[in-house]
């Protein structure tokens, strides 16, 4: 597990500096679309699809594996002590099953990042407001820390011990507990995913604050105050934002 997770900590980063070097394209307001979103020279839709994905998957296991490792390894402690021969299989068919939903949500955030973008591209007024839609994007997402919603997602996300499972131990069970979990977590980081895309989604200055908020919110003893304290620094990075784009505009 930690070698997955240095190796896709690698490719990520690998990514996210190659695409800070091929550049990103001027827009109204003074702001730059990032490359995600735009199609390389020469590349076929399948292909820019397939790269998108690719780097969707390698920065999604870095960003989640840290919050979902001691989960992993409940499940299997509590495989091995009901006696199943493959405790490490089972974990990696939990594993598959979350991952699977968050690959799931990279196909819809890439179909709305391009119908996003060609809108952006093609009125002008709605690029130059860009910079303040995201800003208040973030604000929305650091308020959204603070509310009762957030708090049940929590509870669904830490409060489902593995040990709970261990009367039902086999292959469709593994994978439907890693299912559910991930829609769960999915839906728990709407607001930082969110955050990510309206910051340029491969961004090194935004990622590690958006996986350390998730890991802290996850594993902290006080899971509301991890929350609370992300939210904090969230509202005030949207409102700078939101101020700087307004003199900007």
């Amino acid at each position: 597990m930690g070698v997955v997770f240095a190796l896709c900590v690698v490719v990520t980063t690998a990514q996210c500096l190659s695409m800070s070097g091929m550049g990103a394209m001027p827009m109204p307001g003074g702001w730059m679309m990032s490359m995600p979103w735009l199609r390389m020279c020469g590349q076929g839709a399948l292909g820019a699809l397939a790269s998108f994905m690719f780097m969707w998957s390698t920065m999604t296991v870095a960003m989640m594996l840290p919050s979902l490792a001691p989960l992993l390894r409940r499940y299997r402690d509590a495989c091995h002590a009901a006696g199943v021969p493959s405790p490490d299989g089972f974990a990696a068919l939990l594993s598959a099953g979350y991952f699977l939903v968050w690959l799931m949500l990279g196909l819809v955030v890439y179909v709305a990042g391009l119908v996003m973008a060609g809108a952006l591209m093609q009125w002008p007024l709605l690029a130059r407001a860009a910079p303040g839609l995201a800003g208040m994007v973030v604000m929305v997402a650091g308020a959204l820390q603070f509310t009762a919603w957030k708090a049940r997602r929590l509870v669904c996300c830490r409060a489902m011990p593995a040990a709970k499972h261990a009367t039902v131990l086999d292959a469709r069970s593994a994978w439907r507990y890693g299912w559910r979990l991930g829609f769960h977590c999915v839906s728990c980081c709407s607001g930082m995913t969110a955050i990510l895309l309206v910051t340029g989604v491969m961004d090194l200055r935004v990622m590690p604050g958006v996986t350390a908020a998730i890991t802290l919110e996850r594993l902290s003893p006080s899971a509301h105050r991890a929350a609370w304290a992300a939210g904090a620094l969230t509202l005030i990075a949207g409102a700078t934002m939101t101020i700087l784009a307004t003199r900007v505009w």
